[in-house]
C-alpha cells in the first residue's frame, strides 16, 4: 500500500508540473486530495477483511463508493479539461453532487454482482451483496434484484442532473455520464475488466483499431 501511494504520489506530482504551466495547479490539489481520501479508505476495507467483517449497507456504501474510484477518477479526469472547469467545478464535485454519487453508485454495485462468486471464491472484502443478504435475510437472487433496482434508480438521477439547471458546466457533466457508460460496457453480464473477454476486446478495437468508412 506504501508503494502504490508513493508511485501515484509521484504521477500527480508529474501533473502538477505539467499544470502549474498554465496557472492550473489547484486542479491537482483537488485531485491529490481524493486520492489521499480513497486510500484511507481501502483502510478501512482491509481491517474489514482481516477481521472477517460484514457491514451494513449503511456502513458499506459510503467507504464502497470511495473505494470504487470514480469519485477519485472524476477529480483526476477534470485535470486537464477545458478552462469551462473551474475551481468552482472542482469544489462542487469534490462535494460529492448527486450525479458523482450516482455515477460511482453504478460503478460500485456493478462491480460488485458481477464479480461476486469469484470474489468469495478468493478471499475478498465483503461486496454489496453480501452486506445486503446478510442484513436483510435474503437469498442471493433478491439481492441481486435489489442492487440493480438501486443502479437503475442510479441512471434516473444521471439524467435528472441533465434535465435541470446545475452548478456544473454541461461538459463536466458529460465527463461523468462518459465513466458511468464505460462500467456499463465492462460489467454488463461479466466482469470484463478484472478479465478481459470478447466482447470487451471487441469494443476497444472497434473504438482505436477499426477504421471507420468515410
Amino acid at each position: 500500500m506504501k508503494f502504490w501511494y508513493s508511485e501515484t504520489l509521484n504521477v500527480y506530482q508529474d501533473m502538477e508540473d505539467l499544470m502549474s504551466k498554465e496557472g492550473k495547479s489547484y486542479r491537482v490539489q483537488v485531485a491529490i486530495e481524493a486520492m489521499k481520501r480513497q486510500s484511507q479508505v481501502y483502510y478501512v476495507e482491509a481491517k474489514w477483511l482481516h477481521e472477517n467483517y460484514i457491514p451494513t449497507m449503511e456502513e458499506y456504501m459510503p467507504i464502497a463508493l470511495v473505494s470504487c474510484g470514480y469519485w477519485n477518477l472524476t477529480m483526476s479526469s477534470f485535470v486537464g479539461m477545458e478552462d469551462s472547469i473551474t475551481k468552482e467545478t472542482f469544489n462542487w464535485a469534490f462535494n460529492d453532487p448527486k450525479i458523482v454519487r450516482a455515477s460511482s453508485t453504478i460503478c460500485r454495485l456493478m462491480s460488485d454482482i458481477v464479480g461476486h462468486k469469484v470474489e468469495r471464491e478468493r478471499g475478498h472484502v465483503s461486496s454489496a451483496v453480501e452486506c445486503y443478504m446478510k442484513q436483510y435475510g435474503v437469498p442471493m437472487q433478491e439481492a441481486y434484484d435489489e442492487l440493480y433496482k438501486q443502479i437503475n434508480n442510479a441512471w434516473k438521477d444521471i439524467n435528472e442532473e441533465f434535465l435541470k439547471p446545475t452548478a456544473a458546466p454541461t461538459s463536466a457533466l458529460n465527463r461523468i455520464l462518459n465513466l458511468a457508460r464505460v462500467i456499463d460496457l465492462f460489467y454488463t453480464g461479466e466482469d470484463a475488466y478484472t478479465q478481459v473477454g470478447e466482447s470487451a476486446k471487441t469494443s476497444i478495437t472497434a473504438l482505436l483499431i477499426d477504421s471507420i468508412p468515410i
